[in-house]
This record gives structure tokens, sequence and C-alpha cells, in this order.
């Protein structure tokens, strides 16, 4: 490790070099281009530029929609689900201490580049590292796949949210045309209906048979036709980006004050409703009653580094967008540890929300917790959630508020994610782009509707899976671990740390000098090397995937990170000067390292 540090900082200097000073080894002065960068916005150009860009309405609109892109629908199915498999209220000290070593830093530090450089995640290279730019477009790419399966959860929400305002809920009866003959209609204090282990809810088949139809798909295979009905729904979902999203951070920024408070109301009312459930008691003991023992198992720390680092979002490039339209000396230290805490937080309150709802499953069904609680992702919330909110009354009412929060957490996260994307070629191409916002953000969302529409066919579901579990893995990991070098070794430390003193008035302490140089980097190589020692199963309702799938799913992961070494192979043949002359530079570099360890 210290060995790649000084090599960073010796021997690769000239890669990213301080404006006026000579690069280390600079004997050829015809070798120019590589590591063209330039200061923040401390310089003159970069100041104009600055002052130019659109700012946040209020310093509310940006932390509304900092935390609206850090909450999104993993902290209602995700968190709670790892939180009881792993040990329930003893989860928390693992989950505490990585969000403390490894989240809250790499959330600290996106947030500070993004404001000092006032730059997307493609044009903040030019400034800090050049020759890593392809960094920048490989987190587009990551965030082209999201957007193609993520707002086609939202799409079934709206399914459901319209679906609510029929007088009896579809999902409540098994007198429908999609039901089966194993469909069980359970309702609380009926000794006459019985669970077996064939029996399927109303939900289940509403779920799985009306609004995914899988039952007319044979597999990954052969999706089928378009369901057209969820077509519709996700039109209308990217309608509402288009419109939310299209003016930039003025009428986002208006936005989010709904959409990023609405979720926070929705549950507490669930909340207090849940309390009152029967059984509830069960799910919320299950959920937090500690199991100290697990926290031998390696397998608890892995799922708490994932956990936290998927829910704050680092990598994505969105902390940088959103960072970027920040004044200047913005105060980004407590806005860090603000939206973390709020985001660590909420995954506390939806767990206990979801379990409430358990145990009370649990209670009409006399089943033990962990049999209802088996299912993670959106069967939790279309499923079992869903089952639940049937049964109780003013079950109308609680269904509306219910999806329509889960559209809210969804449009959140869509909103910042695609403004990632959108600032990242406006900041990349501003004299062809620049004063076409309008039009660039209208081709966006048009080129995510057609990319998502295969996700909305009869086996749309299949092609979910198979994205959320390849499209944002070891992919995203592997290029927040190339970030993080970049900065921290490559454009060094001290010089970030120095940033951030012109930006805020004072130098970030040792704890996140040493998270940003050495633990945050092994914190990315433990996530990553859990993720590659295991290699994926992949179900869905009983279909296991085909052997071909992880093929797919490797070389969909494997695209956005071709990006980094192209670029860099661009940018060495675009420098003016001979490959020999760059080699010779590299190899003193390393020469003199070798002697100073000597």
């Amino acid at each position: 490790m210290m060995l790649l540090i000084s090599f960073a900082e010796l021997g690769v200097m000239y890669l990213c070099p301080i404006q006026g000073v000579p690069r280390p080894f600079s004997f050829a002065p015809n070798v120019s281009g590589i590591g063209s960068g330039s200061p923040g916005p401390q310089s003159g150009q970069a100041a104009s530029l600055s002052q130019s860009r659109k700012t946040w309405r209020k310093k509310m609109d940006f932390l509304l929609s900092v935390i609206g892109y850090a909450v999104d629908l993993g902290n209602v199915w995700r968190f709670p689900y790892i939180c009881y498999q792993n040990g329930g209220g003893a989860f928390l000290l693992p989950y505490l201490l990585m969000a403390l070593f490894g989240g809250v830093p790499l959330f600290y530090m996106e947030l500070a580049l993004g404001q000092f450089h006032q730059s997307g995640c493609i044009s903040i290279w030019k400034h800090i590292c050049p020759i890593f730019k392809g960094i920048g477009f490989s987190i587009c790419v990551i965030g082209l796949y999201i957007a193609f399966y993520y707002n086609t959860v939202m799409a079934w929400a709206m399914y459901y949210l319209l679906s609510s305002f029929q007088t009896t809920l579809p999902w409540a009866t098994c007198f429908n045309t999609w039901n089966t003959a194993n469909c069980t209609h359970l309702t609380p204090g009926n000794p006459n209906t019985s669970w077996t282990n064939g029996s399927t809810s109303p939900a289940e088949e509403f779920y799985i048979r009306h609004i995914l139809q899988l039952h007319l798909s044979p597999g990954l295979h052969e999706l089928g036709a378009v369901n057209w009905q969820l077509a519709l729904c996700l039109l209308l979902i990217f309608t509402v980006v288009y419109f939310s999203i299209w003016k930039g951070v003025k009428t986002s920024g208006k936005v989010v004050w709904l959409t990023a408070t609405l979720p926070y109301l929705v549950l507490l009312v669930l909340l207090i409703r849940g309390a009152t459930l029967p059984g509830a008691w069960r799910g919320v003991v299950y959920y937090l009653k500690p199991d100290w023992w697990k926290l031998l198992s390696t397998t608890v720390w892995v799922d708490a580094a994932v956990q936290i680092f998927f829910s704050l979002g680092p990598g994505f490039g969105v902390l940088l967008a959103l960072a970027s339209y920040n004044p200047f000396h913005n105060n980004c230290y407590k806005d860090a540890l603000l939206t973390s805490s709020i985001n660590c937080l909420t995954s506390m309150l939806s767990g206990l929300v979801i379990f409430t709802v358990l145990g009370y499953m649990a209670e009409v069904r006399q089943q033990g917790v962990d049999a209802v609680a088996r299912d993670i992702g959106p069967s939790l919330l279309f499923i079992i959630c869903a089952e639940a909110i049937a049964s109780m009354p003013a079950a109308n009412f609680f269904a509306i508020i219910f999806f329509l929060m889960i559209i809210t957490l969804g449009l959140d996260s869509t909103f910042a994610g695609l403004e990632g994307l959108i600032t990242a070629m406006l900041d990349e191409y501003p004299q062809v782009l620049g004063r076409r916002r309008e039009w660039v953000v209208l081709g966006l969302v048009c080129l995510c509707y057609l990319g998502a529409l295969s996700t909305v066919c009869y086996g749309g579901a299949y092609i979910v899976k198979l994205l959320e579990e390849y499209a944002t893995g070891p992919a995203l990991i592997a290029v927040v671990f190339l970030e993080i070098a970049a900065v921290s070794w490559f454009y060094g430390t001290s010089r970030f740390c120095r940033d951030v003193q012109v930006m805020l008035g004072f130098l970030p302490g040792q704890f996140w000098r040493v998270c940003w140089r050495a633990i945050c980097p092994c914190f990315l190589l433990f996530i990553l090397g859990s993720f590659l020692a295991s290699p994926l199963e992949i179900k869905l309702f009983g279909y296991l995937y085909p052997p071909w799938s992880a093929i797919l799913g490797y070389i969909i992961g494997a695209s956005p990170l071709i990006c980094v070494p192209c670029y860099m192979v661009y940018y060495l043949l675009s420098t003016r000067g001979t490959f020999r002359q760059c080699k010779v530079i590299v190899i003193k570099g390393i020469h003199m390292i070798v002697a100073t360890c000597l």
C-alpha cells in the first residue's frame, strides 16, 4: 500500500501536476499535455465559470435533494432484511463502524470534490488527474443501466397506486381472472382457512400474474410482448421526471420539498398504525433482538459494508453534480455529516415500520416471523406489505399513501441520478449542449424510456433482476476504488486537503486523511473481494437463471470499466511526445522510489 502511495506521489505526479510547478523528471520539455490539470475555482478562469453556473435557490433545496437521493427504496426493502438476518440489533455495530470508516468519508470526499471544482463526473478530472477521465464515462454508463431498470419499480408502484382507487383492492380477494386454485385469502380471526406450503396469497398472485404476468414468459430467453399497462405507467413516471428536472436545480429543488419530505410523513403514519396491529411486537422483537454471536461471522461485516456503501451512494456521480451547484464556501463538511446521519436513521425507522407489518402477517398466518420475512427486494413491498394493508381497516387509504411513498422515494433518486448524467454532459460539452438543456434532458429521458421497455415485457422482471445484480455490483465498487485511488494517491491527499481548506477555511483532520488514504481503499477492496469470492446464483420466484445469463451479466458489469483503459490509451496517443519519453519518465520515478526505500 505505501509503495503504491509513494509511486503515486513521486513517480506519476506528472499525470496530475500542480499548475506552475514543473513535473518530476520533466527533462523532456516537448512532452506536454499529460496532466494538463488546473486548480479549482480559485483561478481566474474557473472563478468566472463558477460565477455563471446556476446555484441552488436555497440551502434546503440542496439538503433535501441529497437526502432524497440517499434515502431510496433500498432503505425500505433491503436494510430491514439485512438487519434481522445478521443478528438484529447486534448488526447496528458493524453497520455504524462501516459507515464511520468507509461510507461517510467517501460521501464527504465526493461532496467536497464537486463543490470545489464546480464540475460533473467527467469534466472534473481535468482538474484532478486527466488520464483518469475514463472514470467519469464509466459512471455515466452505470447511471444509464440503473435508469433502464430502477424506474420500472416505480411503474409497478404506479399501477398499484391507480388500482388502490377501486372500491375493493384487487389484491384483497381470490375471485379475479388471474387467480389460481392455490389462492388463499386469510383474514384475522378466521379459523376456517389455514395456510399451507402450497398456498399463495391474493397479493402474490396479483403481483406475479397480473402486474408482472411472468406466467406468460418461459424465461430470460423469451421475454414476450410488452405489457402496455406497465408501459403507460412507465411513460407517466418519465413524464414527471422530465418536467421536474428539465430546468435544472431551480425546478428540481422545488419538487424535492414534496418528494423528500412526504416519505417521512407516511412512515410515521404507518409506524403508528403498525404499532396498533396484533402481533406487531413479535416483528419488532425479531427485528431488534441482538444475536452477538453472529458478529463472529465475516458475512455480517460484508453485508454491513455493502449496505452502507449502496445506501449512501458514492460513485454514481450524483453527489459530485449536486454539490457542484453549491456556493463555493458552503460548509459541505456539516452537510455530509447531517445527510449521512439522516440516511442511517431513516433505514432504522423503515425497519421498524416493515417489521410491525411482518409481525402482524405472522399473527394472521399463524407462522413465525422468519417464515413471513423470507423475501428481500420488491416482493417485500408488493406482496407482504400489500397483503397486510389489504387486511387493515381503511385499506384503500393506507394503500394510496404507501405506494405514493414508494413512488416519491424512487423519484428522488431518479431526479438525482439523471441530474448526475446531465451535469456531466453539459459540463463536458458546454459549447454544444450548454444552451440546450431542455433538449438534452428530453433526449436522455427518451433514451432511458426506450432502454426500459424490455423491463416491462412479460418477462421484464427477469431483466430487472439481472441488471440489479450485475450492473451496480462489482463494476461500481471498482470505479469508486479507482476514483479514491486517483484522488488520494495520484492527486494527493495533501493537495485535496488544501483544496478543502481554501473552500471551508480549515483542514480536514487526521481521521479523514487516514480514511481517504488507506481505510477507504481497503474498505472498497473488502467489498469487491466479497463479491468476487461468492459467484452469483440468481433466482426469481422459483426460476433459476440459465448459466449463459452469468456470462451476459459479467459482460454488462465489465462494460463500464472498459472506458477507463480505453480513455488512458486515447489520452496517451493524443499527447505530444513519444512513448519512449513517457516511459523514461515513469522508469526514473520508479528508480527514485526504490532508492528512497533502500
